[in-house]
């Protein structure tokens, strides 16, 4: 805390920035509340968040988090976050071209230019393991990713922990699959389920991996306080499901038909790229270290606990 401590007395809150503060940004805030409850530090916390759009000064404010403007695609514009956070979390994506993520470069540079924060956190994708055939994948396994997507997750990744071994900055990197929660927009599979979107046929079909978006938002607060130097952490609950049966599974929980299975020939006639980049890898995330070194518990430790009554 040495860098709280050369503060004025004014300043030693900690103060927390949210850089990408939409559902899961606003659930850690309200995790955090008046205090880091559970993660590890004392006193009253401080929020800000890091906003490009006007229109959400005033649901950030009622939140009780400081809204500053900025924006990660114009690097000038982030001169004020120099010096201002302790603590970083952060849950922007990359641009939605190329190979890189110069917004989070951006970011690091700006956050370099006075007295650095004491953490960061970084909220990646499960996707930059690629497909794993369905095996058991734990964090040591080495990234290879498949899509242009999971590449620029990859090279953020590589550039926020180079940042961080530069400037003594400890990083760490939440890997997260499929966030779902009944009060997330999109949040459940009901309205697919609705459409009656095929699944693929079991011999065919793919693991999935889920995680509660309030599990996922207690997961990056205590990373904030409780993770140690450059470490990495998949974030995922209990779950061991193929996407066929995660989706019979919810339309069981929701009275509805279950989908239709289909082969993978027929899965790409009849769906959008995008559903079916879903379905071309599969891998069953370990979450140990999750729960060993950050201490979560989780609170929607399977889908059907998370889903029930939704």
């Amino acid at each position: 805390m040495a860098f709280l401590g050369a503060l004025p007395a004014r300043f030693r809150r900690e103060r927390v920035l949210i850089v990408g503060c939409g559902d899961v940004g606003l659930r850690s805030a309200r995790s955090l509340g008046g205090g880091p409850q559970g993660a590890g530090a004392g006193g009253r916390v401080r929020l800000f968040a890091l906003t490009s759009t006007p229109e959400r000064v005033a649901a950030l404010r009622a939140a009780g988090i400081t809204p500053l403007a900025g924006n990660l695609d114009d690097p000038a514009s982030l001169r004020r976050l120099a010096g201002l956070a302790t603590r970083v979390l952060h849950l922007a994506p990359p641009p939605g071209a190329g190979a890189s993520d110069p917004r989070s470069l951006a970011l690091a540079r700006a956050l370099a230019r006075r007295a650095r924060p004491l953490a960061l956190v970084y909220g990646s994708t499960s996707g930059v393991y690629g497909d794993c055939g369905g095996a058991w994948v734990d964090e040591v396994r080495a990234v290879n990713p498949a899509t242009p997507r999971a590449r620029r997750r990859v090279a953020a990744e590589g550039v926020l922990r180079a940042w961080g071994l530069a400037c003594r900055v400890p990083v760490s990197v939440l890997r997260i699959p499929g966030i779902y929660a009944p009060d997330r927009e999109g949040g459940t599979p009901r309205e697919r389920l609705l459409r009656a979107t095929p699944v693929l046929r079991r011999e065919d079909d793919v693991h999935t991996n889920h995680i509660h978006a309030d599990d996922l938002a207690r997961a990056c607060v205590r990373a904030l306080w409780r993770a140690p130097v450059q470490r990495v952490f998949n974030v995922c609950d209990d779950t061991e499901l193929s996407m066929g049966d995660y989706f019979d599974l919810a339309a069981d929980l929701y009275g509805l038909p279950r989908p239709e299975r289909v082969s993978r020939e027929q899965a790409r006639e009849r769906l959008s790229p995008m559903t079916l980049s879903f379905m071309g890898e599969s891998r069953r995330l370990r979450n140990a270290r999750l729960k060993r070194e950050l201490g979560l518990r989780l609170r929607y430790a399977t889908v059907a606990q998370g889903l029930h009554g939704a």
